[in-house]
């Protein structure tokens, strides 16, 4: 590490800015869990040691376990008389407690050099890929349902890359300095926002929480994290990870709250100095509002950062691969049981194709299991994540039936007796312009049109008018 020059003498020797040669990183490999393999072994030991446990799980602020009377419980969703977590929510005023306590330790923190920040998320990602990775997979699947695949994705290998190569780039930002022509000394400084960031994190990623409130703890700020109710016993288990790697208590605030409380209450302090946010567009609408109007309190403007929904497309052009449309279409949908803002919600498929693509669609949707995944590894998705979900779905299913528009090809059917099971449906629609097109469902629901073929080009237009989500979309092709 070759030091660099103080400006002005400024910096004490232990702040000085080095040049610091890229750190090599690699994706973390996906693991196969095949029988009689080591991490199934140890998986299975980590699943049965949640069997029938409930966790407690405080609110920590500034390194202290705090509990308020307002107990909750998260249950597994495809086992709901499993409560896998009891957890509570903190109220306004702890939540004022937490932006102070998170304030005490913001400058200590931010004037870190990046190569000790940068550290702790290093190790993090080691105990996460080694010791900790049964452990946070179990909780995955157990509290949100994941299949161990989706989970292995997740909760290891994709949160073990957000902390490693975020961390890899923090350390390459800080190793690019300006030009300086002597006798002046140029230096590039990157501090973290004067106040506090609200993480706000979703249920259908494990890594997406850590990353929410990581990513910004790693670029020198303090963070308070909401996790989502319903991702409570894996949430904690990342923030204790991230504790054990060395992060300072104060750092990030562990905050589960009621979502109107918590964001009234951060968009309310003068601190605030940003919103690292992942969930629906209405919450983030209301939040944007919020700071939009406290403008002349804050200190700064914040900073919003914001991921919401969307209703993902397949266009079938006529020069596809049926095999490839067919596999691709039903991995999007149904994975998840449809559980992500990128899943595949409308498919456009041309007449020529569409009697192949109907086949292998049917064809396909009798393979796929739906059930426990912590007792049947070949589970393709289990159960929808909690009961408002459940009930959201049912009444698209109910729409499904009742319209003379739609016409139900297969599955759709609901059970929540023991767990929130919806069956895989399929759906196709005479009108491109029905709501089952538009609306963001987050389910197992994948609604067909069958366009005429020569009618392509108007048909692109048609998807890119026919809702606003604009995420993700695929387009099946050979004819380039």
């Amino acid at each position: 590490l070759l030091p660099r020059n103080n400006v002005l003498g400024f910096f004490p020797p232990s702040l000085r800015w080095q040049h610091r040669p890229s750190v090599k990183v690699v994706n973390e490999p996906v693991l196969a869990f095949k029988p009689g393999s080591p991490e199934r072994a140890a998986l299975q030991q980590a699943l049965n040691d949640l069997r029938g446990k409930t966790e407690e799980i405080p609110c920590v602020v500034g390194g202290e376990k705090v509990w308020t009377a307002d107990v909750r419980y998260q249950v597994s969703p495809f086992k709901h008389s499993h409560q896998v977590a009891k957890y509570c929510y903190a109220d306004k005023d702890l939540l004022n407690k937490a932006i102070v306590s998170a304030l005490g330790a913001r400058k200590e923190w931010d004037l870190r050099p990046i190569q000790d920040r940068a550290e702790v998320f290093f190790k993090a990602a080691d105990i996460l890929s080694g010791p900790r990775r049964a452990e946070i997979l179990a909780k995955t699947m157990v509290g949100q349902a994941k299949t161990v695949i989706q989970a292995e994705i997740d909760a290891a290998a994709e949160l073990v890359d957000f902390f490693r190569f975020n961390a890899k780039y923090a350390l390459e930002l800080e190793g690019e300095q300006p030009i300086s022509a002597p006798p002046s000394t140029n230096s590039l400084v990157y501090r973290g926002l004067e106040g506090f960031v609200a993480a706000i994190s979703p249920f259908n990623f494990t890594a997406i929480g850590g990353n929410l409130a990581g990513a910004p703890a790693l670029m020198g700020n303090v963070v308070l994290w909401k996790p989502s109710d319903s991702a409570m016993l894996s949430s904690y288990a990342v923030y204790q990870i991230l504790l054990e790697a060395g992060l300072p208590p104060g750092v990030i605030q562990f905050v589960p709250a009621e979502g109107i409380t918590f964001g009234d209450t951060v968009t309310s302090s003068e601190h605030l100095a940003g919103i690292n946010f992942t969930g629906s567009v209405p919450t983030f609408k209301r939040l944007w509002k919020q700071v939009s109007e406290n403008l002349d309190r804050y200190r700064t403007f914040p900073r919003l950062a914001g991921e919401c929904g969307g209703k993902n497309f397949h266009f079938v052009h006529a020069s596809a691969d049926v095999p490839s449309v067919v596999s691709g279409t039903v991995r999007s949908a149904f994975e998840y049981g449809g559980q992500k803002c990128s899943a595949c919600s409308r498919l456009y498929v041309p007449d020529s194709l569409w009697p192949h693509v109907k086949a292998g669609l049917l064809e396909e949707h009798q393979k796929i299991k739906v059930g426990d995944p912590a007792e049947d590894f070949g589970t393709f998705f289990s159960a929808v994540i909690d009961s408002k979900a459940f009930a959201r779905i049912k009444k698209w299913l109910k729409h499904a039936e009742s319209s003379p528009n739609l016409n139900i090809l297969a599955g759709g059917g609901c059970d929540d007796a023991v767990g929130y099971f919806i069956q895989p449906c399929i759906v196709e629609t005479k009108d491109p312009k029905d709501p089952i097109m538009q609306e963001e469902i987050f389910g197992p629901v994948l609604s067909v049109y069958v366009y005429p073929e020569k009618q392509y080009k108007d048909i692109l237009h048609l998807i890119d008018s026919t809702s606003p989500y604009g995420l993700t979309g695929a387009v099946f092709a050979q004819d380039k």
